[in-house]
């Protein structure tokens, strides 16, 4: 059984409109989680696939990929460039253009 945290986690998550990115940190801070970017991480590693989270929207603080190549980075950045966000060979992504305000 999902604790609260995890579940307004995954409520942030879910939310995430194709195109747009949010950080570790600011899926935590929508959630009421401060501090939580770890607790987002976990969540995304043990629940996405069966809850269905839009994982590859998930980026660490500066705009990249989080996953190294070899171990998602290559799924992550074509799943993103397939919902229209541009991400650098290096696998960035420009946070002011593509990054999301939350709900409103």
């Amino acid at each position: 059984m999902a604790t609260e945290s995890t579940e307004r986690i995954e409520k942030v998550l879910k939310a995430i409109p194709k195109g747009r990115v949010l950080s570790y940190g600011e899926v935590a801070a929508l959630a009421g989680v401060p501090n939580g970017a770890r607790l987002v991480v976990r969540v995304l590693h043990s629940r996405a696939e069966k809850s269905g989270l839009p994982w590859h929207r998930v980026l660490r603080k500066d705009g990249s990929i989080a996953l190294p190549p070899g171990e998602g980075f290559d799924l992550q950045k074509a799943l993103l460039q397939g919902e229209g966000v541009k991400v650098s060979a290096a696998g960035k992504v420009e946070l002011g253009r593509y990054g999301w305000k939350g709900p409103a």
